[in-house]
């Protein structure tokens, strides 16, 4: 007789990506080794690999908000994150859903800017995310450069991270996690959370390593995943910093540029 197991479930809104170390591929391969269903909403399909993107494909607001509404519908959606959004069209798109359907706990992933400091979208589409998706937000989860364009502040010292998850907290959303991973020198790999309340600087072990792709949606996603699976949000970010850290320990000799982080870890004997 069959026992279908009850799962916690979480939702990915984000890009496809060909080579499958980063975007949707890189979350529902981080929920699953969560214990949790992943779900999914495309907004992108991307044709890149280790060593770049080729081509974007960006789906319509409509196919969008379609895929959503199908997982709302009948599955459910304990925990959500974006990722990339494209643009102004798709950002507002998603938050009009988010709202309409009360989609709880978010956590946004702002990819606006790469790791290396590269702009992925507009002007249009930065203020669209700043004013009508981050103030949705249970986390936002920038990194070094998209830190520094949400709080208008140069970040070179502790004391900056600081400041600038204070500015980007008075955004809307209800906690910062403003990523260290581009910092200089010692601040590498330190990240500052802040909630309103506590301000708290997380730092695990330093992995040198140049296989890092997927590294920032894979931490938003393992943040979704322990949330959904009701952790509180500071503690379902620790637990998602120590999960990358391993994945890290861990990373995949695939291609030949920067690969991906290993998210099967625990499969493995050694």
């Amino acid at each position: 007789m069959e026992h279908p197991r009850k799962v916690a479930t979480a939702l990915t809104i984000a890009g496809s990506d060909s080579g499958g170390g980063a975007g949707i591929q890189a979350d529902l391969r981080t929920f699953s080794f969560h214990r949790v269903h992943g779900t999914s909403a495309l907004t992108a399909l991307t044709a890149q690999n280790t060593l770049g993107v080729t081509r974007v494909d960006v789906m319509p607001p409509e196919s969008v908000a379609a895929q959503i509404d199908a997982v709302a519908s009948d599955i459910g959606i304990g925990a959500a994150k974006t990722g990339m959004l494209v643009n102004r069209a798709i950002i507002a798109t998603v938050a009009e859903r988010v709202r309409t359907l009360g989609i709880t706990p978010l956590v946004v992933d702002p990819v606006m800017v790469s790791r290396a400091g590269s702009r992925l979208i507009d002007d249009e589409a930065v203020a669209a995310l700043r004013e009508q998706l981050l103030p949705l937000a249970a986390l936002v989860t920038p990194n070094r450069h998209e830190a520094q364009l949400l709080a208008g502040l140069e970040l070179h010292s502790l004391q900056d991270m600081k400041e600038a998850a204070r500015r980007i907290h008075r955004l809307g959303p209800k906690a910062v996690l403003v990523k260290g991973g581009a910092m200089p020198g010692s601040l590498c790999g330190t990240d500052v959370w802040f909630d309103g309340k506590r301000m708290e600087a997380l730092h695990l072990t330093t992995v040198e390593t140049r296989n890092t792709h997927g590294t920032g949606c894979t931490l938003s996603a393992a943040i979704a995943a322990n949330l959904a699976l009701g952790f509180e949000p500071l503690e379902a970010t620790k637990r998602a910093k120590q999960y990358v850290t391993r994945a890290l320990q861990h990373p995949l000799a695939v291609g030949q540029g920067n690969g991906p982080i290993g998210h099967f870890f625990p499969l493995l004997d050694s």
